[in-house]
């Protein structure tokens, strides 16, 4: 089942449609010492989420990490904090991550779904294509435990490497969705709203899509993609200050400041 509602098709009215907001409030890399709000362990990350939640935030893009405060794929954590999200923030979707963050191979990243068997999984198509011989298992045992699959696209060759693997039946039917990073390889990973457009050319066709953006201009990107029909991800994973550069107090105070803008710009 889809994890997000589609966008209106083109020609309809709008004026009741609403993006999904996908909180991604640590990444693999970030931490206190970045932002003394910035969720590590599992307890603060369920207080972000449930702050978040009631902020506006539908669903979350979950890293765990491990003692040492390192990001991990630990399956027995993965499902330690998917419990909790769930007793905690019951209305609120969860999705896992895989991303290998230059410290798991693709059989780490495979191992960890077959274990975690989670509803929702961030998938970079770069990443499993390290190992081609395992991305057909990869996107099997997504589709055998039911998990749905947003595919994390950075550039249009990942989106040609995607259309081939889809083509040649490597990605299972039905596993659509995709992310539309901007400004993660970008100087200073700064990313501007033009930075969706080689994306919408290079993918006129998808109707499941979302937007994540690096930098200041984090809200502005995602404005413009709400505008076209996209979904949105916000949070420190990607961003930690405002246009201004001014640093946002927390997580939920990112996701209600997006949300401010939606109901501004797109009522």
């Amino acid at each position: 089942m889809p994890q997000t509602a589609h966008p209106p098709q083109p020609g309809t009215d709008t004026a009741s449609w609403r993006p999904l907001i996908m909180v991604a409030p640590n990444g693999a890399r970030r931490g206190p010492a970045d932002h003394p709000a910035l969720p590590v362990g599992i307890d603060a990350i369920v207080e972000t989420a449930a702050a978040c939640h009631a902020a506006g935030a539908g669903a979350l893009h979950l890293h765990v990490r491990d003692a040492a405060g390192e990001h991990t794929l630990d399956a027995g954590r993965y499902r330690e904090a998917l419990r909790e999200l769930a007793a905690r923030v019951p209305g609120m979707r969860v999705q896992i991550t895989t991303e290998a963050a230059g410290r798991f191979d693709v059989a780490a990243q495979l191992d960890c779904l077959r274990r975690v068997e989670p509803g929702w999984a961030s998938i970079s198509v770069r990443e499993i294509a390290r190992d081609p011989a395992l991305a057909p298992k990869v996107y099997a045992a997504c589709a055998e435990a039911g998990t749905e699959v947003q595919h994390i696209l950075y550039d249009a060759q990942d989106v040609a490497l995607l259309r081939d693997w889809q083509a040649r039946g490597v990605v299972r039917p039905g596993q659509e969705a995709v992310i539309f990073v901007l400004g993660r390889y970008s100087a200073g990973q700064v990313s501007t709203p033009f930075d969706l457009d080689p994306f919408r050319a290079a993918m006129p066709e998808a109707s499941d899509w979302m937007v994540c953006a690096f930098g200041p201009r984090e809200h502005d990107c995602l404005l413009a993609a709400a505008r076209q029909g996209g979904h949105l991800r916000v949070g420190f994973e990607n961003s930690l200050t405002d246009h201004r550069d001014r640093l946002h107090a927390d997580n939920a105070a990112s996701v209600a400041a997006l949300r401010s803008q939606l109901e501004r710009h797109l009522s």
